[in-house]
């Protein structure tokens, strides 16, 4: 038996899971503690009842010889699929059924599309990144070359003068700094995808965050990206799905990757649950408003964060486009993340472990509800003039 030789390859241990370790080894020390978590970008407002409506429905429709449903449609139900292209019709983006592709998940629809690219291309990422796209590179034996995103660019790589692609990776608003491209920067990168014959994996899971009419929530807004790109969407973020499960891909019909991912999801992917499609639905359809009035509490409680980031003269990006907001700690993200909630009991996420150029940055994400939210911030401002008067003494710098 060979074991896939590139596990070896990764990191000992992933990003999330050890934030967690930490925290649980925190919580056991001091089990009285009231931690506030803004780390993990994880929902807190529970499910519209319109979905939770749709799931009853859907679940009882199921128990009737007329509403029973067995195997689904590898790329979804067209009730579903409908109703994203009038989600996208809404924003004056054009596209038809048969390029949209029900998955469980924008994370899993990302991953698993690596199964239709031969494992010698060269993959060009921004960092920092998602830590996902780089760890499943690395399982897919592909040669990844980074773009820089720093403080001097707003977080936002942009294309090389001298490189070359097969893969793009990138993720618009980004997680994790919450930047968001513009058009402008994002038509160098379709041109530079033109140019070198490349396509561009777009992760626009936080687009509903995105509420400025200048700004861009799906790549085929930008001339010439139906010919180079690929976009994967989420329910997680915008409808509080993260434990049910739902997402779509949008692949160009003109492109042979359409039928090649059909193909790959007819042999590995039974389809997407109907009971959890029909809940999708009503989150696009009778459900939109409940959508809309959860990513504007999620977005107040990133108003709470920056404005008192503001107050305190932090250095920081994200926060208006989207749930995340990244700033600029200036000492090691791990030393800053281990000192927070020793002394504020608040959990963050280190920079670090989405990239080098994400040491000395640290990600806060407004998940939590707005109770503790405030009450995170509320704990955040003293700590952070402590933290001001001792950092040189007692921490790592980062340059």
């Amino acid at each position: 038996m060979k074991l896939n030789k590139n596990f070896k390859n990764l990191k000992e241990n992933y990003l999330f899971a050890e934030v967690s370790r930490r925290v649980e080894a925190y919580s056991s020390a001091f089990p009285n503690s009231d931690i506030i978590s803004l780390g993990i970008g994880d929902v807190t407002i529970p499910l519209s009842l319109k979905a939770v409506d749709a799931c009853k429905d859907a679940a009882i429709g199921l128990s009737t010889k007329s509403g029973f449903r067995g195997y689904g449609p590898y790329d979804g139900y067209a009730f579903l699929k409908n109703a994203v292209v009038d989600y996208y019709k809404m924003r004056g983006v054009e596209i038809h059924a048969d390029e949209v592709f029900v998955t469980d998940g924008a994370k899993n629809g990302i991953g698993n599309f690596l199964d239709l690219f031969d494992s010698d291309n060269t993959v060009m990422i921004p960092d920092p990144v998602y830590p996902a796209y780089v760890d499943a590179n690395i399982l897919a034996g592909n040669k990844i070359v980074y773009v820089n995103a720093t403080e001097e660019n707003e977080f936002l790589a942009m294309p090389p003068k001298k490189g070359k692609a097969d893969i793009i990776y990138l993720c618009s608003p980004n997680n994790p700094t919450g930047a968001a491209y513009n058009k402008e920067q994002l038509k160098q990168w379709v041109d530079f995808a033109l140019e070198n014959d490349a396509v561009i994996l777009y992760d626009a899971a936080y687009e509903a965050y995105i509420d400025d009419k200048s700004a861009v929530r799906s790549i085929f807004e930008i001339t010439g990206a139906r010919d180079c790109a690929v976009e994967f969407c989420s329910f997680s973020k915008m409808a509080g799905f993260t434990g049910v499960r739902c997402g779509w891909t949008v692949i160009p019909m003109a492109s042979p990757l359409n039928r090649m991912w059909l193909h790959r999801q007819a042999i590995k992917f039974n389809g997407t649950s109907y009971v959890v499609q029909k809940m999708a639905e009503s989150m696009l359809r009778g459900g939109y408003e409940d959508s809309k009035k959860m990513v504007a509490a999620y977005k107040k409680n990133a108003k709470i964060i920056t404005d008192k980031f503001d107050a305190l003269g932090i250095k920081y990006t994200g926060g208006i486009h989207a749930p995340y907001i990244w700033f600029n700690c200036g000492v090691d993200s791990w030393e800053f993340f281990d000192y927070l909630l020793k002394k504020a009991r608040i959990v963050c996420t280190p920079g670090s472990g989405f990239g080098k150029n994400g040491n000395g940055w640290v990600r806060l994400t407004s998940f939590n509800s707005q109770e503790r939210t405030e009450e995170a911030i509320k704990r955040f401002e003293p700590f952070w003039k402590e933290f001001i008067d001792v950092r040189d003494k007692l921490f790592t710098a980062v340059r």
